[in-house]
């Protein structure tokens, strides 16, 4: 059964501030005033810190056991094949255009060092190795702590019943009509029995899709597979360089040209959102990796196919304190999460957009692009890719 929002709010609501973030994500359409598409919000850029996956709801509390809960996880000595040698450098990281959001500036230089990056997202059969030796059980697929669940809401929220305290992830549900996209609980419902092997839902499976990019994993999976398979995941920096194959004052992985223009680039999509997909890209929801060009640095789906978790923090000031604080040299990402529309939410970092990602909404595809999310949710179109420090 498909928990959709109005049917939750209605019987429980006592978990109101979960999905009351999703009321928050905006379309970031920042062309010319007089350029307009039918059926959208455009809102100019200072009003655009919240976006498609920005303000995704938490399930669960911040926790110390949580958050060292890879600990008894053996760590494996990392294997460099399917990797890719980044040379390292100096690159001005933040906003290089119209699209870009507050949070990408201002516009600061950065130095990375060398390190290894998977060319592709992992994918479902390097989960399910990874599985398969540890023994791991997902985010999605626990039952929510109710104690640590409460810690987020207000003081005196009454307990929810059992039905609604089952293990569940966040699924794209496109409506079957034009919607208004200030309130994303129209095209993302919590599903009971979604995870890593079900991303839709019980019904769903990834038999035969093995090389497709895990997802409905959370920073915590993420993290505890990276640890297992002797690797980490990537500083926002690095896969910002990474994305911009080492140069400035490009937009996208490929170039300046826009995404709708020319051959087709990457998985995003395409026609009206988010009720009308083309798929004229052949995928209506995430494709297999390597299914579009690289970019110059030989690295695949940089740009749409799936959000990517980076290890920083959320900050909406950060690249302000970079300024102010002259860090320059391998950023690490800010001591402690930000995020001024949820300041009790604890948020990581996400990089490169996904098969929903358009202009019309959250142009997540270009390089500088910055999506929030907490650490503790899973997505239907979020993965994760790990790179290893060059010695």
């Amino acid at each position: 059964m498909t928990i959709n929002i109005p049917d939750f709010l209605k019987n429980t609501v006592s978990l109101l501030v979960l999905f009351a973030t999703l009321n928050g994500c905006h379309s970031v359409s920042n062309k010319k005033s007089n350029e307009k598409n039918a059926g959208t919000d455009t809102l100019s850029k200072k009003d655009t810190a919240s976006c498609c996956t920005s303000n995704m709801p938490s399930r669960f509390g911040e926790t110390a056991e949580n958050q060292t809960g890879t600990s008894a996880i053996s760590q494996n000595k990392a294997s460099l094949d399917n990797m890719v040698y980044i040379p390292g450098g100096t690159f001005t990281m933040g906003g290089d255009s119209v699209w870009g959001r507050a949070d990408e500036f201002p516009r600061h230089p950065v130095k990375v060092s060398a390190f290894y990056m998977d060319k592709h997202e992992v994918t479902n059969a390097d989960f399910r190795a990874f599985v398969k030796a540890t023994g791991y059980i997902t985010t999605a697929e626990r039952k929510p702590d109710w104690e640590e669940l409460k810690k987020q809401l207000p003081p005196g929220t009454p307990r929810p019943p059992d039905s609604v305290l089952v293990a569940a992830s966040l699924v794209f549900s496109p409506p079957k009509y034009p919607v208004s996209l200030d309130n994303a609980a129209q095209w993302w419902s919590w599903v009971p029995g979604s995870n890593w092997l079900h991303p839709e839902g019980l019904k769903s499976t990834i038999d035969g899709k093995d090389n497709y990019p895990v997802v409905q994993v959370s920073w915590e999976d993420a993290q505890a597979y990276a640890q297992w398979a002797g690797k980490r995941l990537p500083t926002e920096a690095e896969w910002e360089f990474a994305a911009r194959s080492g140069k400035n004052n490009v937009i996208y992985p490929w170039g300046n040209q826009p995404i709708d223009q020319g051959n087709v680039k990457a998985n995003s999509w395409q026609g009206h959102f988010p009720d009308k997909n083309s798929a004229k890209d052949n995928y209506s929801r995430a494709a297999p990796v390597m299914s579009f060009a690289a970019n110059d640095f030989g690295l695949y789906d940089m740009a749409g196919n799936v959000w990517e978790w980076c290890s920083d923090w959320y900050r909406s000031d950060y690249y302000q304190q970079c300024v102010q604080h002259h860090i320059v040299e391998n950023p690490q990402g800010p001591a402690e999460p930000l995020d001024i529309d949820e300041p009790t939410v604890p948020k990581r970092v996400t990089r490169g957009g996904s098969f929903l990602c358009t202009d019309q909404y959250c142009s997540g595809f270009r390089v500088s692009a910055r999506m929030k999310t907490s650490w503790d949710t899973s997505l239907e179109h979020t993965g994760f890719r790990c790179v290893v420090s060059a010695r």
